[in-house]
């Protein structure tokens, strides 16, 4: 075992696995990548993966400077998938910015992976009131308070904030701040890929042409 100050390639060797549970052809996928999406996205739920929802959301910054970081998906269907954050953050500012984006879900339990480029809108305002509306108390004055990727002098700020939103409103029903809300991915390209033994893994590729959806597979 290698120090606490450096890891080795033997520590990782220690951790390669040989995938072994699927397989995956072009000729048994859905023509429509969405319904392939929600058939994968169901049976992880089935598998038991933990938060199946979440998913790396990688955006580029004005000078090329990738980031990425994980999210929670919030909705499928032929528009696109639907994600909610403040607009002031900075993963917000660059995809007002690019209107592009990158999302990457890893399922450990299925050993599969998706991963979808597409442009981005913001969903309407109505969306986003509606959603905010669902959730919890507590995730209402959270969202409200919290002055996301802002720098803060202390997490007693933060907290100060917190108790400020909670006591002017008990109930929770604090209204959308107008600098949160919904983002929607529309796809242009879908990788779903299966772990397979030897590392020869299945690769399937769709990408758009106007209305129509082209399916290949990629080498591993």
């Amino acid at each position: 075992m290698s120090s606490d100050e450096s890891l080795q390639p033997s520590d990782f060797a220690k951790l390669r696995q040989d995938y072994r549970q699927r397989t995956l052809d072009e000729g048994d996928v859905d023509p429509d990548p969405i319904r392939q999406f929600i058939l994968w996205f169901n049976q992880a739920i089935e598998s038991g993966a933990d938060s199946p929802n979440a998913m790396t959301l990688a955006t580029t910054a004005a000078d090329g400077s990738p980031s990425a970081r994980v999210v929670l998906l919030q909705g499928v269907d032929h528009a696109g998938l639907t994600f909610y954050t403040n607009y002031l953050s900075r993963k917000a500012r660059e995809l007002d910015a690019s209107q592009r984006a990158c999302l990457v879900f890893w399922w450990p339990e299925l050993e599969r992976q998706v991963r979808i480029d597409g442009t981005v809108t913001r969903v309407s305002a109505a969306e986003s009131d509606a959603y905010f509306a669902k959730r919890p108390p507590d995730a209402r004055i959270g969202a409200a308070a919290s002055p996301q990727s802002q720098v803060i002098a202390s997490r007693s700020v933060l907290e100060d904030r917190f108790r400020q939103f909670h006591k002017q409103y008990p109930d929770g029903n604090v209204p959308r701040p107008e600098h949160w809300g919904g983002y929607r991915v529309s796809p242009t390209a879908f990788e779903f890929w299966q772990g397979r033994p030897s590392r020869l893994h299945d690769r399937i590729l769709y990408t758009r042409s106007d209305a129509a959806w082209t399916i290949q597979r990629l080498s591993p």
